[in-house]
């Protein structure tokens, strides 16, 4: 990889063959797990300004209509999580000089609380290529990392690193970006910081969609995303389309059947699936065929694989030539983009299966001789970097290379239910299409159930937990840790997925970016106290949501602090907490948290609804920072998905703290929501 340097820059086809679309990636870790920027694209003219609105890129604007940019989106990562943006150069108009990666923050923060800022730009072929470290951000709200730009016919990359005091405002208003000289647009721009003096939340604009003029027309630049949906306040807008999104009614329709045992008919049947292989076959031509129906959705899942925005074709069942015996990949992917094709082989596992090494590795060969850009595996696991599914090696002699990726079935139902039920799709058949695909692959019999095996360490690590027999550096504790870090990957899928909200997993600061030193940490930590720790970020939930399985105990328990109000008295503050949580389960854990102290006051739901003054500290001058909530369940034995499994109470403790205590809770308010919205990677 090539490290560079701020103010170097380095032609593209220097680095890669394959440079025509890239993933440029932009990454940060919070010390405290609880900040985080938006990211900005704009695109420039030969005068350094955009030519409108259309050429602004951030969450509300997030794909150009020709397939040149497309934010992904906040991703999983080993260190919290990354922004990722595709960009297809081959589509890039002409007319543009330049293309800039700009971040902001917002509620008065700088990018100097922020630690490890760092982008990154990897080819079409999935190798990373390049690196650019900023050291030096210190007190700005907004920053551009980097930019690409054309000379002599051919795309650089330029390690930037520049900040503005200003913030998006400035940094847009230097780009042609007009601002609409108003308070609320002034408020929108300056965010929390207007907002305590205004006392409203700021809102959060639209980009228009216009025809592109010499010159930009009015915009905004916008404001951060407000998690929350209270009366007084607006809700973040969808993108903009040209036509209205459908999406499923929250309430499904009366029946017209005259009993229950009715079954509705499906387009894509589970009862005829008998073996491992009908499943792999039936999952794979069902998966492909919606892709190349709803454009929306197959472009949602290539995208970060490197594919150009096109026309896409699917295949299943194709028989391709590999020494005497032809190989027949589980399916194919091909999209045409100016008469250029990009292909990617398919090789798909259900029902748990592991993928085997050869049958990838021979994928990986005829690809390369054939000129394909991906081999892509689908399974229920959940690839971790570092920690890959499948080994297999690649000839250094040959030039064309091969990306190898990994989707797991977990994240197709995510990616499915964040289009049908919140962002919507372009019309009522695709809408339809992805519904039945949805209704497939969470039936029993599809075996696309996601992750859900702990692996043959998880009885010996938990025998040895119980016994004290289990030593540091015992590899079985790694393949543990390991596990875990898969299934709080999935959880954060299935979760986000339900809320249309991001769920990501905090990963602190002082645990290192650096994922196997990381793991052994946690794994020789796991050793000492026999517990496995996990946290996640909830868009628009008020707090860091806390995770632990105490092994020794077999206890989970599922926690939330929440902060103090800033004004008022604490009794009122116990009185509403107790009511908010009415509907919250009597077992729930209350506990005060005071200023200086390991612990405050604390009891029961069921024994504190009668008297909440029982929650404030005895000595009425000490200051009470907040409020942990914390549910207690029993623990699964077993490594699998089954009823008395551990991966199943897992997942259900999760979910069950969510909607029994969590939604309950009040709303961020203006000032908190800018800054739990960009809670840290």
């Amino acid at each position: 990889m090539h490290d560079m340097v701020k103010g170097s820059n380095v032609a593209l086809t220097a680095l890669s063959e394959n440079a025509g679309s890239v993933i440029l990636s932009l990454s940060w870790v919070s010390p405290t797990g609880e900040g985080d920027a938006d990211v900005s694209v704009l695109l420039l003219d030969a005068n350094g300004k955009v030519r409108s609105d259309s050429d602004f890129y951030f969450y509300n604007n997030p794909v150009a209509a020709d397939g040149s940019v497309q934010l992904l989106g906040k991703t999983p990562t080993e260190s919290g999580d990354e922004d990722r943006i595709s960009f297809d150069l081959t589509a890039v108009p002409s007319g543009i000089d330049r293309i800039v990666v700009a971040a902001s923050r917002y509620g008065g923060a700088g990018f100097g609380e922020l630690e490890d800022l760092k982008v990154t730009l990897a080819d079409g072929g999935g190798e990373s290529l390049l690196r650019f470290a900023i050291d030096d951000a210190g007190t700005v709200s907004a920053i551009i990392f980097g930019e690409l730009y054309r000379r002599g016919g051919e795309w650089k990359f330029r390690a930037v690193g520049q900040g503005y005091d200003t913030g998006l405002a400035g940094l847009a208003t230097d780009f042609g970006v007009d601002i609409e000289d108003d308070a609320d647009a002034e408020q929108a721009l300056n965010g929390a910081a207007s907002n305590e003096q205004a006392g409203t939340a700021a809102s959060v604009p639209a980009v228009e969609q216009e025809p592109q003029e010499p010159q930009a027309s009015s915009g905004l630049v916008p404001a951060p995303r407000p998690p929350y949906d209270e009366v007084g306040t607006k809700k973040a807008a969808r993108p903009r389309t040209a036509k209205k999104k459908v999406t499923v009614p929250t309430v499904a329709r009366k029946s017209l059947a005259d009993n229950e045992s009715w079954k509705q008919a499906r387009l894509f049947p589970v009862s005829v699936l008998k073996s491992d292989r009908d499943r792999e076959m039936r999952a794979t031509s069902v998966l492909l065929s919606v892709m190349a129906q709803v454009p929306e959705f197959g472009r949602r899942l290539t995208a970060a694989f490197g594919a150009p925005a096109g026309r896409m074709e699917t295949y299943t069942e194709v028989s391709l030539p590999h020494g005497d015996t032809p190989r027949r990949p589980d399916g194919v992917i091909r999209v045409e983009r100016a008469g250029k094709l990009w292909t990617a082989l398919v090789e798909t596992k259900t029902n748990g299966n592991d993928l085997k090494s050869d049958q990838v590795q021979a994928y990986m060969d005829i690809a390369a001789r054939r000129g394909y850009e991906a081999v892509i595996t689908l399974s229920n696991d959940v690839a971790l970097e570092g920690s890959p599914l499948v080994d297999v090696k690649t000839d250094g002699r040959r030039k064309h290379k091969v990306a190898l990726w990994h989707l797991s079935w977990a994240e197709v139902t995510h990616q499915a239910q964040m289009l049908i039920r919140h962002e919507g799709v372009g019309d009522k058949a695709h809408a339809w299409l992805l519904q039945e695909l949805l209704y497939y692959l969470r039936h029993e019999n599809s075996g696309c159930h996601g992750f859900q095996n702990m692996g043959s360490a998880w009885v010996p690590v938990r025998n040895g937990i119980d016994d004290e027999t289990l030593c540091q550096g015992d590899s079985r504790a790694l393949g543990v840790v390991e596990s875990w870090e898969r299934l709080i990957r999935q959880i954060c899928l299935s979760l986000g997925g339900e809320l249309g909200q991001k769920v990501l997993p905090v990963q602190r600061a002082k645990r290192g970016a650096d994922p196997a030193a990381r793991r052994s940490r946690l794994a020789d930590q796991l050793c000492l106290d026999g517990r496995l720790q996990a946290e996640f970020r909830i868009e628009g939930a008020p707090g860091i949501l806390a995770l632990s399985a105490d092994l020794r105990t077999a206890k989970l328990r599922t926690s939330i602090e929440i902060p103090a109000p800033e004004q008022g008295y604490p009794l009122t503050w116990a009185k509403r907490l107790i009511r908010r949580l009415a509907e919250a389960p009597a077992d729930l854990h209350i506990e005060t948290l005071v200023e200086g102290e390991p612990g405050g006051p604390r009891g029961t739901l069921e024994r504190l609804r009668p008297e909440p003054a029982n929650m404030l500290p005895k000595n009425n001058d000490t200051r009470i920072t907040g409020f942990r909530l914390s549910l207690f369940i029993g623990m699964g034995s077993g490594r699998g998905n089954a009823e008395s499994g551990f991966i199943r109470s897992v997942d259900d403790a999760v979910h069950r703290f969510y909607t029994s205590v969590v939604v309950h809770l009040d709303r961020p308010t203006p000032r908190q929501a800018s800054d739990l919205l960009n809670a840290g990677s």
